[in-house]
C-alpha cells in the first residue's frame, strides 16, 4: 500500500480539494447542453432531464454505501478507481447516441463521484486534527459552492463552441489528468482500517432513519435543493427554447443561481444564533409569498429579468434554509460520524431527485409561470415539514469539548 508521503501533504490537500467539487462539476457543466441534447439524440425534454436525476440518484446512493467500504479498504485505491470509472464514463457518453446508454454511465458517474468525493473528505479527517481540521472543514461548503457557480458558466461556452459532446470530454480529461497527479502526488491516508460491518452500518442507519427530526430534516433538505434543480432542469428550455437566447446565457444565468445559493448560506451562516424554529419558518413564509408573487407577475410579463427574480429570490432562501438544516443533520448523532454524514449527504440527495423529477414529469414547465408553480409546490411541503416538526433550543456538548457558544436545534415532537 503507497502511503502519502509528509513532503506530499501539501499538494495532496490542494489536489482534494480540486475534487471535492467534482459532483457539482459533473452535474452542472452540460445544464446549458440540455436543449442541443435533446435535438441531436431526437429525445424529449424529459427524457434528457432524467439523466440528471439518474446521477443524483447513483450519488446519493454511493454516499449511502461507499463510507464503511473506505474505513475497511483505505482511501487511496477506491479514489483511484474511481477516477478512472469517472472518466471512461464521461468518454463513452461523448461517444454514443444511445440514451440509454447515456443513462448507464451517467449512473456510473454519480456513484464513482461519490467515492471520490467521500474518500477525499475523510482525506482531511485521517491527516489534521483540532483548529487546522475545524478550518480546513469549514472551507468544504465554499468549494462545494465553487462549482454550479463556475461550471454551467464554462459548460455555456464550451457548448457555444464545440456541441454537447465537448462538456464530456472535458470531463473525462479532467478525471484522467487528477488521476495521473494522485498516483505522483498523494497516497493511503487512513492509520489504520475496521472491519465491514454490514449489519453495524444497518443498525446505525435503522436508529437515524426512526428519529423523525432528522428524516423530517433530510427531506427539507431534498425539497430546498430541488428548488435548484428543477430550475437546472427547466431553465435551458426556457432560455433557448422560448425566449431563444444562445447557450452562453443559460451558463450566465445558472451562474447568478449558484451565487444566490451561496448568498443565501452565508446569510444562514449569520444568523447561527437565532431561534433554530423561528428562522426556517419565517424563511419558508417569505419563500412562500416570493414565490406567489412572481406567478402574479410572470402572469402578465416573461422575460430574462422575471426570471432572474425567481432565480435570485427564491434561490437565496432556499439556500437560508438548507444551509440552517445541513448543519442540524450534520450534528444531529455526532455519536455515528462518518455514518450519520454519508446517511445525511446520499439521504438528501436521493431525495433531491426524486423530488425534482415528480415535479417536472407531473409539471410541463414551458414557462415561468409553471416553473412558479413547481417552486411553489416544493416550498409547502417544506412549510408543512417545518410545521410539523417542532424544533427546540437547547445547549449540545460536543464530544472533547465544552458547551458550544452556538445553540443547536433539538426535537419534541407535539
Amino acid at each position: 500500500m503507497k502511503n502519502i508521503k509528509s513532503s506530499n501533504k501539501t499538494i495532496g490537500t490542494i489536489l482534494a480539494f480540486c475534487l471535492i467539487p467534482i459532483t457539482g462539476l459533473a452535474l452542472d457543466i452540460y445544464i446549458p447542453s440540455l436543449p442541443d441534447m435533446s435535438t441531436k439524440l431526437g429525445a424529449t425534454p424529459a427524457a434528457i432531464q432524467l439523466s440528471i436525476s439518474i446521477f443524483l440518484a447513483a450519488y446519493g446512493i454511493g454516499q449511502l454505501l461507499i463510507g464503511g467500504v473506505l474505513d475497511s479498504y483505505g482511501r487511496f485505491r477506491p479514489n483511484i478507481i474511481a477516477l478512472a470509472g469517472f472518466s471512461l464514463a464521461s468518454f463513452v457518453i461523448a461517444n454514443t447516441k444511445s440514451l440509454q446508454i447515456i443513462y448507464d454511465m451517467r449512473a456510473v458517474q454519480g456513484f464513482m463521484s461519490a467515492v471520490i468525493v467521500v474518500s477525499k473528505r475523510s482525506f482531511f479527517f485521517d491527516l489534521f486534527s483540532g483548529e487546522k481540521l475545524k478550518h480546513y472543514t469549514s472551507l468544504f461548503s465554499v468549494i462545494w459552492s465553487a462549482a454550479p457557480i463556475i461550471a454551467p458558466f464554462a459548460g455555456g461556452y464550451l457548448q457555444t463552441h464545440f456541441g454537447w459532446q465537448s462538456n464530456f470530454y472535458f470531463l473525462g480529461c479532467f478525471g484522467l489528468v487528477f488521476l495521473f497527479l494522485e498516483l505522483i502526488f498523494s497516497g493511503e491516508t487512513i492509520a489504520f482500517t475496521v472491519p465491514f460491518r454490514l449489519k453495524t452500518i444497518g443498525s446505525a442507519y435503522k436508529s437515524m432513519i426512526s428519529t423523525w427530526d432528522f428524516t423530517s430534516g433530510l427531506l427539507v433538505l431534498g425539497l430546498s435543493y430541488g428548488v435548484l434543480m428543477i430550475y437546472n432542469m427547466s431553465s435551458p428550455f426556457l432560455i433557448e427554447k422560448v425566449m431563444h437566447y444562445p447557450a452562453t446565457v443559460t451558463g450566465n444565468c445558472a451562474m447568478i443561481s449558484g451565487l444566490s445559493m451561496l448568498a443565501g448560506s452565508l446569510v444562514s451562516k449569520a444568523f447561527i444564533s437565532r431561534p433554530f424554529f423561528k428562522k426556517m419558518f419565517a424563511a419558508a413564509v417569505v419563500q412562500l409569498v416570493l414565490s406567489g408573487c412572481l406567478i402574479l407577475l410572470t402572469l402578465h410579463v416573461q422575460n430574462l429579468y422575471t426570471l432572474m427574480a425567481y432565480v435570485v429570490l427564491l434561490h437565496s432562501s432556499a439556500g437560508f434554509i438548507f444551509n440552517g438544516m445541513l448543519a442540524y443533520c450534520l450534528t444531529r448523532f455526532s455519536q455515528y460520524g462518518g455514518m450519520a454524514s454519508g446517511l445525511t449527504g446520499g439521504g438528501f440527495i436521493i431525495s433531491t431527485s426524486a423530488f425534482s423529477f415528480m415535479v417536472v414529469k407531473i409539471i410541463s414547465i414551458n414557462s415561468q409561470v409553471w416553473l412558479g408553480v413547481g417552486y411553489t409546490a416544493l416550498i409547502l411541503a417544506v412549510l408543512a415539514l417545518i410545521l410539523r416538526t417542532k424544533w427546540i433550543e437547547h445547549a449540545r456538548q460536543q464530544l472533547g469539548s465544552s458547551l458550544v457558544k452556538e445553540q443547536d436545534p433539538i426535537l419534541v415532537m407535539e
